[in-house]
């Protein structure tokens, strides 16, 4: 098979070619370290490529596919991992010039259950210094980029995930999530990308309720697959979830479309300004919904300042880390410090108060739209990619708007489902006169992942953003 076609081949399809014998797995990991080759110079999503292992283990996998052995779905299709995902024996920089040839000797939770699915891994892609920016930025990788215009940003903090897959880097990329830093890169660059429920998928000595990692892909079903590979509780994990029973693929290749489904709507989620064609893009895509038989009805909801918010809750281990940073003789960048300084006037009441009455007043605005809806839906980013800015992670000024803090509002619409615990996800859902991708939010009830993918897929065979790829 032609190269240009394998490289758009979703891990889905890929697992039914391997197993006629159409194609073989040495010839798509040849095609994905050639991509990787054309299109790194231009995106700078990869930090450490692992050709070598990657050639080795499609060697072996084609063996197996031959003799006919039973195999599990995601046997052999490559991946991209998040330089934050620690791999044993493969470098992992969390983007940090402190850690540039840190080699762990232990797999993260969800990397070895991928790793026995028999994922083959590329490579890990890039992240700004420990996921702390909006944007992938990092003073050890440089500047990451979208596939749709290697001058605008890719967003963070997954950004090299989300831009190696959009690409044609592989089919599956692997990423993590705290306040959208899977769904922002995946609005940016024109990917899937799912932050499960808090729990869903287990962290070793998670301390954070509302980090997790997930996939990010080109369609809703391959990153179900990934759900179904890493989903369920682990012991090292003190909220991991119990097994549900869920088969995400499943759901995501359900016959049906959106009717009788609920779905309440924000433009902005009351954090506004949003760009002009962001907004144009989200009401075209309400209209799909429509469409594919979905009941939609715009909604207001009430959510603290994010800023404030961000401050408060985040800035005390801001304030810590970066401490521990320039103990080390580390070089930080502004942003990150200007958060921290800030956050040492924050009090110890003002910290608890973040922690408990302010994150259970986001749950409590997003259950009172959710007791009578199924979904929520809003734009993913008030943005399409941007032109590169730094640190500053954000545009400054938007829609006659004046952006005081241009990289908490590239999130302010990702924030607040993390804290609420909530499962959500980005898909592509149009474009912007200048070809950007613009992402749509769907945002689910509590532990209800399988209907969030169920609709995903279903507003997803309802149009055709998905099979638009980049020029590169």
């Amino acid at each position: 098979m032609a190269d240009d076609r394998i490289l758009w081949l979703g891990a889905h399809e890929l697992g039914q070619l391997y197993r006629s014998g159409e194609v073989s797995p040495v010839e798509v990991v040849e095609a994905a370290l050639t991509r990787i080759e054309e299109v790194n110079g231009d995106l700078n999503v990869m930090v450490t490529i692992t050709a070598e292992s990657a050639r080795k283990q499609a060697r072996e996998a084609e063996k197996r596919f031959v003799q006919g052995d039973d195999l599990p779905p995601l046997y052999a299709v490559p991946i991209t991992v998040k330089d934050l995902t620690e791999t044993a024996g493969v470098r992992t920089t969390y983007g940090c010039v402190a850690y540039a040839e840190h080699v762990p000797t232990e797999d993260a939770l969800s990397w070895a259950r991928l790793k026995r699915a028999g994922t083959i891994l590329l490579g890990k892609t890039t992240t700004p210094e420990f996921g702390l920016l909006g944007v992938t930025e990092s003073k050890l990788t440089g500047t990451t980029s979208t596939p749709w215009d290697p001058s605008r940003a890719a967003g963070g903090s997954s950004g090299g995930a989300a831009a190696a897959t959009v690409a044609g880097i592989g089919p599956l990329a692997w990423g993590s999530d705290g306040g959208g830093s899977i769904r922002v890169p995946a609005s940016l660059c024109g990917a899937v990308g799912i932050k499960p429920s808090t729990g869903r998928i287990p962290l070793a000595g998670n301390t954070d309720p509302d980090s997790t990692d997930g996939p990010l892909t080109r369609r809703v079903v391959d990153a179900a697959l990934l759900l179904d590979a890493t989903v369920g509780p682990h012991p090292r994990d003190r909220f991991a979830l119990p097994d549900t029973g869920d088969r995400y693929a499943e759901a995501a290749t359900g016959e049906g479309d959106l009717t009788g489904i609920r779905i309440a709507a924000s433009f902005d989620l009351g954090q506004g300004p949003i760009d002009p064609q962001t907004r144009r893009v989200f009401a075209a895509a309400l209209d799909d919904l429509r469409a594919a038989g979905a009941v939609v009805e715009e909604v207001p909801i009430e959510l603290p300042d994010p800023f404030q918010y961000f401050i408060e809750y985040w800035g005390p281990f801001y304030t810590t880390f970066i401490d521990e940073l320039r103990s080390y003789g580390a070089e930080v960048w502004p942003l990150i410090e200007d958060v921290a300084d800030r956050a040492r006037s924050v009090t110890a009441s003002q910290a608890s108060a973040a922690m408990r009455e302010t994150k259970t007043r986001i749950y409590d605005a997003f259950a009172g739209v959710l007791e009578h809806f199924d979904l929520f839906v809003c734009p993913t980013t008030p943005v399409p990619a941007f032109p590169h800015a730094g640190d500053r992670g954000g545009v400054a000024r938007m829609d006659g708007h004046e952006i005081v803090h241009p990289g908490m509002h590239l999130h302010s619409m990702t924030e607040a489902p993390s804290h609420a615990g909530l499962p959500a996800m980005s898909v592509p859902c149009g474009f912007t006169t200048e070809g950007l991708p613009v992402g749509l939010q769907i945002i689910a009830p509590l532990y209800a992942d399988a209907a969030m993918v169920s609709a995903a897929a279903r507003y997803e065979r309802a149009t055709d953003w998905w099979t638009r790829h980049p020029q590169l």
